[in-house]
């Protein structure tokens, strides 16, 4: 039976604390992990924004930050997994028998874990590098393993504003309240948009997030600046950077035969060095500090023995010199020499990330040629491609592309002709051909790095020498090319052979990866390593939801006045508010100091007796009244000068000891939460769409409004796209979003037949709008509430709304009969009631694929017969 790897326990774990809606001491963060979800009308639970990735990543890292309180990876291994024979295991140290009774016999399995620590050779030996780097570790470390396309970024700034609302929701030092994000490479100013780009306001409720973007600065490391823009001893920063330019380690210094001629040199590394050293002096003021390190396999994975150092021992001197809270690192690439790495607490690999629809599967797309060197294989590709994506757009309005990875420029230069040649015989426009390599000059390179995703981009062939791997992002990359041979096992077959995975919304068709028959076992390998999956595993995996793109196409919709009954909860006047303090008891430890002393006259083989014994109580820890006023006044709006003067007559000497605050809270919550709930009838405008919760983004040269769904492929069929529908809708009835995507058969046929119908005889019809799939409420206000049978609150969707000239409305809901919501149907029916003059409700039932005549003449009724 195959060992559980700790993500594995873990997910279990998390499972159990989901259920009891994330229960813990702070309540905030149950309040933060249910905002990024809500529920539709049937009560499943849907996301926000975060994928299921980041949110499953995001509930790990907060169970153990709250629940297992951040512990040392290797401490949590020894809790998770008591048994010693199954933490080994779990821990892949693999012994003979001998050495294993040897070692646990003369001092247990902590003096294993020692000589693993302190013995160079028996590490090698025994293959326990991995483990070492876990067990040597002083401060909490914890890798968030995201298959590539998942949102690794995002991610990082998820956690980061969720602990600094916490740290401003609760004070103390129990949270991060300071940032440092290492970019992979010299992408900083990418990940620094990145982190900007974040819609932070749905990830934090508004309360929280009111808090979070008035504190927040973010910067970032820039070239010959000396210091970092920072307030030394500040809290809420974000720091953005890379090793390169706070790294700990020294710059090379070539060696000076002649002083005169390289005192310049000297002097300038000298220069760097002071800078390198300023910067990281000033990281070092901040307190409660985590550090992320985002692309982690730059100091994991295939790279541990050559790169580590080189962040680790500037993380290293960092929780010396100031109070590291945690550290989390993120990667694509969890494994190291085909073991997990030890500090994995979440892992989603490639496989998975293909089902859920973030990459591009590709079933019978791994094409493996016996000679990449001739030039038949070039013509093949070529044919293969443009035969398959020829014509193949994504959602902006970009082509399809291809890359060749060569191994020299020569090459280049033989292939180019060739490939010129065949895309005029596939009547092709030879220009579409790029070329770039790492000695192009910077105009070419920056076309190459920054503006590869315009939509215009004319270049749909890339020959690449040096360039294009790790960090390229080339949505509309379909196709890569390994136009060589590898003998070495280094991670190009790897990087290279997998950009092309990224997948789009919208689409549809696989990824195609072109290869030499020799690099399929060499690509096999790299992905057992470095993902721990196979070509086999890859090649069998289908996508169950694909991404696709909703566009905006109607905004200024006019909102629906609806008279609804809401209740509120308004404080009791009747009871006297004011607040009552009384000072908590002090509980003092106590402590024993015993003093020792040699003995000249051992008794027993004691050398040491006992001279002294002193009783000690312990000092209280302390905060400043001031600052316990402001946070009081903060949480539970009260008026400062009014608890800050309590709190003065309680404590004159303006210290609050830190045991007595929950105590004192709790007081002002009894003072305060008498509350009662009423009712009232108020008319409300309901918006159909709010733009605000959509994205802004250029498409064909114009700003537009977009959003993301998932959708499963099982109902691709049920997309319904404007275009489509041009030529029976010439007044342009409906798609506010396109395309729609409807739920059923019968949802389609009514509105297309209905969508006839109106242009046949439009009457006084104003518009028909599909409503059904937009639920989410910071993109729409048309939902409604209601209460299930056990009480819990659910917001329901109507399928469709048709909206009459004098402002008539019609809410049509279809359902069969299996599927009926009677709580839903019974708030929409009171909504009826109380809108007689102007609203109707119609339940549209049927069991068979298409909507039916009877139901269709409902419909018509209310619109030409006005009943």
């Amino acid at each position: 039976m195959p060992v559980k790897t700790l993500s594995e326990i873990l997910k279990e774990k998390i499972k159990i604390w989901r259920g009891s809606n994330y229960d813990s001491q702070y309540p905030a963060i149950s309040e933060i992990l249910n905002f990024n979800l809500y529920e539709d009308e049937s009560g499943n639970k849907n996301l926000r924004f975060l994928r299921k990735a980041q949110y499953e990543a995001f509930e790990t890292y907060w169970y153990l930050r709250l629940i297992e309180n951040t512990p040392h990876i290797f401490e949590l291994y020894k809790k998770l997994i008591p048994d010693p024979s199954e933490l080994l295991k779990s821990l892949s140290i693999h012994l003979s028998q001998d050495d294993l009774i040897k070692l646990l016999s003369s001092g247990g399995i902590d003096n294993l874990f020692n000589k693993i620590k302190s013995d160079d050779t028996f590490v090698k030996q025994n293959k326990l590098q991995a483990v070492r780097e876990t067990l040597v570790l002083n401060y909490p470390s914890y890798i968030l393993a995201l298959a590539m396309g998942a949102g690794k970024t995002a991610l990082i700034g998820t956690i980061i504003v969720t602990e600094f609302a916490m740290a401003l929701e609760y004070g103390g030092d129990n949270f991060v309240k300071n940032a440092l994000v290492f970019a992979p490479g010299k992408t900083i100013l990418g990940a620094l948009k990145e982190l900007s780009d974040v819609p932070y306001e749905r990830i934090l409720p508004p309360r929280l997030h009111k808090q979070f973007i008035s504190s927040v600065k973010i910067t970032y490391t820039q070239d010959g600046q000396k210091e970092i823009p920072i307030i030394w001893g500040s809290n809420y920063n974000i720091i953005v950077t890379n090793t390169e330019k706070i790294r700990i380690q020294k710059p090379n210094r070539k060696a000076a035969n002649n002083l005169l001629l390289n005192f310049k040199a000297k002097e300038k590394e000298e220069a760097i060095e002071e800078m390198i050293n300023n910067r990281l002096r000033a990281i070092a003021s901040l307190r409660n500090l985590a550090i992320f390190s985002d692309e982690a396999h730059h100091t994991y994975g295939q790279s541990l023995e050559k790169e580590l150092k080189k962040v680790r021992q500037t993380v290293d001197y960092l929780a010396q010199e100031t109070n590291v809270k945690a550290v989390v690192n993120t990667t694509g690439t969890p494994y190291y020499k085909k073991q997990m790495l030890k500090d994995v607490v979440f892992w989603y690999g490639l496989s998975q990330g293909i089902k859920d629809g973030i990459l591009k599967d590709v079933k019978d797309s791994i094409i493996s040629f016996s000679n990449v060197g001739s030039e038949k294989f070039l013509v093949e590709v070529l044919k293969d491609f443009f035969g398959k994506y020829g014509t193949t757009k994504i959602y902006d309005g970009a082509k399809s592309k291809i890359t060749f990875y060569f191994p020299q420029t020569s090459d280049v230069k033989k292939a180019k002709p060739i490939i010129e040649r065949t895309l005029i015989d596939l009547k092709q426009d030879p220009s579409i051909v790029y070329q770039v390599n790492n000695k192009s000059n910077e105009q070419t390179k920056d076309y190459f790095n920054n503006r590869i995703n315009e939509t215009h981009n004319p270049y749909r062939v890339y020959l690449l020498v040096n360039m294009g791997t790790e960090g390229w992002n080339c949505p509309s990359l379909f196709a890569t090319v390994l136009a060589r041979k590898l003998k070495s096992s280094n991670n190009f077959v790897l990087q290279a052979a997998t950009r092309c995975l990224r997948q789009v919304p919208g689409n549809t068709l696989p990824a195609r990866i072109y290869l030499s028959k020799d690099n399929v076992s060499l690509l096999d390998n790299q992905l057992k390593e470095t993902f721990g999956e196979t070509l086999q595993i890859l090649d069998a995996t289908s996508r169950n939801l694909l991404p696709i793109k909703l566009i905006l196409r109607k905004i200024e919709i006019p909102k629906i006045l609806v008279k609804k009954t809401i209740s509120k909860i308004v404080p009791n006047k009747q009871k006297d508010r004011t607040i009552y303090l009384t000072k908590p008891e002090t509980i003092t430890t106590k402590i024993t100091k015993d003093i020792y002393g040699v003995s000249t006259t051992p008794e027993k083989y004691k050398v040491l007796s006992q001279k002294d014994s002193i009783s000690l109580e312990t000092v209280t820890d302390t905060e400043d009244i001031y600052q316990v006023a402001l946070d009081f006044s903060s949480i539970y709006r009260l008026d400062l000068s009014e608890i800050y003067s309590k709190l003065l007559l309680l404590y004159p000497e303006r210290e609050i000891p830190t045991q007595h605050i929950p105590d004192l809270r709790n007081q002002i919550e009894k003072s305060t939460s008498s509350y009662k709930i009423e009712t009232e009838e108020v008319e409300v405008a309901l918006a159909l769409i709010k733009p605000e919760g959509f994205n802004k983004e250029l498409i064909d040269g114009n700003y537009v409004l977009t959003t993301e769904i998932m959708y499963h492929k099982d109902k691709e069929n049920l997309l319904t796209k404007f275009d489509n529908l041009k030529s029976l809708n010439p007044n342009g009835f409906s798609f506010h979003y396109d395309p729609y995507n409807m739920d059923s058969k019968p949802e389609k046929d009514f509105f297309i037949t209905l969508i006839e119908k109106l242009n046949e005889n439009p009457d006084n019809i104003e518009d028909l709008y599909y409503t059904g799939a937009i639920t989410d409420p910071n993109k729409t206000e048309f939902l409604f509430e209601y209460k299930d049978k056990i009480g819990k609150w659910h917001n329901y969707t109507p399928d469709f709304i048709l909206i009459k000239k004098d402002g008539k409305v019609l809410i049509v809901e279809v359902k069969a009969e299996p599927y009926r919501n009677i709580d839903a149907e019974l708030i929409m029916h009171t909504i009826e009631e109380s809108n007689k003059d102007k609203i109707k409700y119609e339940l549209l039932i049927t069991d068979n694929e298409k909507i039916g005549i009877d139901n269709l003449q409902i419909v018509k009724n209310w619109i030409y017969i006005n009943e």
